[in-house]
């Protein structure tokens, strides 16, 4: 089980959010208001870079949105071109120097980076451009994009950025911003979503998700399709498609979890999707029992859709308190399952000697599990049975998204039975691969369900290159901790 706002010390957490304007007054007010629709993606940090036709305005600052910037300074970030990046590391610590867009001077002038995703080949390239006497500010995949456009001989960004792109492997939405255009790609199998909308009065805006479409009241064009690179220049956007077709793989966790259920992800509004695997969940595995309580707020539209099938009532059995922050002083009295306790409360009149099915999304490391079972039958229930609205999750995922290693996912290292001992649950079922899909009632794009299946479509680096990885981003967060602690910054 992982829901957002309750860790279970190592779950999967939310990739990060793009979004870019175009042709708008106040087009740095417009993106703050974007990453704001896309505060789910990404809470360790935040940044807009704005284009008053000369020159690159910048300001980045670790923390939600709304700590990160006020109105002195959307003001300063003068123009009608913006972008703005939400980040929740996948490659890096979380430090300032790591958060974006990025902004850097090279021979054709300023450029801004904002990105969304990971590259599988990123040692390869990195090593390369270190040969070449490149020099890298942070360890996050996105510099290196920033040194292959640098370091290409085409006269235009557009030609570039198509290049430099063209030899990076694995997933990005991804936007750059000079003085004068905007160029937003996604990659050639469209892992990370990515939607362009349009304002009545004019210009142009692309996001992660659809929510931030209606909250900066821009009309829904389309989704950027996999492999197309969009212009915005001289007050036009200009469609390429310059990569070679290629098979699509959604990320299928969008709909499982990351995604805001009031978008439209992938050609599909993401509150029914989960509804429907919801439904298909009850099918598969339903059990005698007198109420459905969804673990807020990931698990509620499965719930409902569970709820639906089984003609069981649906019950908020579980309230979440939406005031807690990232941080809080822990009592220095022991307080059993204090880091769930203050974010979920059990309701005892809801729960009390009723059997009971909770539904979630996800189990990853169990411990968060274990807690909210024991909380619910703390609270009198007479059984607790556990469901899963998608398959169990034994990979991680090397495409833009944090997650445990192999080993540390519970699901890897259990079988079912062993897994429902462990958290202490009645009966426990996730939904099957196949019924996963059951929400396709037509043809659609392709899905990257390899944190379930182990099926990755773009081979990713190799284990021991893993290890190296994780081995130095852990360092970087001790030397990080170390000097938060001392007081010196980050």
């Amino acid at each position: 089980m992982h829901t957002k706002g309750v860790s279970d010390g190592g779950g999967f957490h939310e990739e990060c959010g793009v979004v870019g304007v175009y042709g708008r007054p106040e087009a740095a007010n417009l993106a703050y208001l974007g990453l704001y629709a896309l505060q789910h993606r990404g809470q360790e940090g935040a940044g807009i870079v704005s284009s008053d036709g000369d020159a690159l305005i910048n300001h980045r600052g670790l923390g939600l949105v709304a700590d990160v910037f006020d109105g002195e300074i959307i003001r300063r970030l003068d123009g009608e071109m913006a972008i703005g990046h939400n980040r929740y590391s996948t490659a890096g610590a979380t430090l300032l120097r790591n958060t974006q867009p990025f902004v850097v001077e090279y021979s054709l002038g300023s450029l801004a980076v904002s990105h969304n995703g990971n590259f599988v080949n990123i040692h390869e390239l990195r090593s390369r451009l270190v040969k070449r006497g490149a020099i890298f500010q942070s360890n996050v995949d996105t510099e290196v994009l920033i040194h292959l456009i640098a370091g290409a001989q085409h006269p235009t960004l557009l030609a570039r950025s198509i290049e430099a792109l063209a030899e990076v492997e694995g997933a990005y939405s991804v936007i750059f911003l000079s003085e004068n255009e905007m160029i937003a790609a996604r990659d050639p199998h469209g892992f990370r979503p990515m939607v362009l909308g349009a304002f009545p009065a004019g210009g142009w805006v692309v996001a992660s998700e659809t929510c931030a479409l209606d909250l900066v009241e821009a009309d829904y064009v389309r989704e950027v399709e996999p492999g197309e690179v969009l212009h915005f220049i001289d007050g036009e956007m200009h469609s390429l498609r310059p990569f070679s077709p290629t098979a699509h793989h959604a990320c299928i966790f969008e709909y499982v979890y990351f995604s805001r259920p009031d978008s439209s992800v992938f050609g599909r509004n993401v509150y029914e999707v989960r509804k429907a695997m919801g439904r298909q969940l009850a099918r598969e595995s339903m059990v005698d029992a007198d109420i459905v309580v969804p673990v807020p707020d990931s698990g509620v539209p499965a719930a409902l859709g569970f709820a639906e099938q089984s003609k069981l009532p649906f019950e908020m059995g579980l309230i979440r308190n939406h005031y807690v922050g990232r941080t809080f002083i822990e009592p220095t009295e022991s307080i059993r399952h204090f880091g769930v306790k203050v974010k979920l409360n059990v309701q005892r009149d809801v729960v009390a000697g009723k059997r009971v099915i909770v539904i979630d999304d996800s189990i990853v490391r169990g411990t968060t599990s274990q807690k909210i079972v024991r909380m619910i039958r703390g609270g009198g229930a007479a059984e607790v049975h556990v469901r899963i609205s998608a398959p169990p999750t034994v990979n991680p995922c090397y495409y833009g998204v944090d997650t445990p290693t192999k080993g540390e996912l519970v699901a890897n290292n259990m079988d079912l039975a062993e897994l429902r001992e462990y958290i202490g649950a009645d009966s426990l079922a996730y939904l099957s691969r196949e019924g996963l899909y059951a929400f396709l009632d037509k043809p659609g794009p392709g899905f990257c369900d390899a944190c379930f299946s182990g099926e990755y479509p773009v081979a990713v680096r190799s284990d021991q290159e893993q290890r190296q990885m994780k081995l130095f981003s852990a360092l970087e967060r001790a030397v990080t901790s170390r000097f938060r602690a001392s007081g010196t910054g980050g």
